[in-house]
């Protein structure tokens, strides 16, 4: 828990991706999530976390569904959305809060 408070707290954005193995739509997100860590290099922070092994911070965090994704900037919760978000609009998303 105390790793994900400092990720989060980075003056960058930070996308969090709660994921699971097992999950359908988690392993779409994946190409999607690879191209835009491409397209937005040392402007973005990535982290991918496993419910099915962090289940508390996945409780914490109220993770109801997988995939679900955030955006946190200095510590802060800036956006959050379940389900898959198409590259386009994920990029979108992000340059609001770069």
């Amino acid at each position: 828990m105390e790793k994900f408070k400092e990720l989060i707290a980075s003056d960058i954005p930070v996308l969090v991706d709660f994921y699971a193995e097992w999950c359908g739509p988690c392993r779409s997100m994946k190409p999607i999530l690879e191209e835009l860590k491409r397209l937005k290099g040392e402007k973005l922070r990535i982290a991918k976390i496993d419910v099915d092994k962090h289940e508390a911070l996945a409780a914490e965090h109220r993770v109801q569904s997988v995939p679900t994704l955030m955006i946190y900037k200095n510590s802060e919760l800036l956006w959050r959305q379940s389900g898959v978000v198409p590259l386009a609009k994920l990029k979108e998303t992000i340059e609001r809060y770069e």
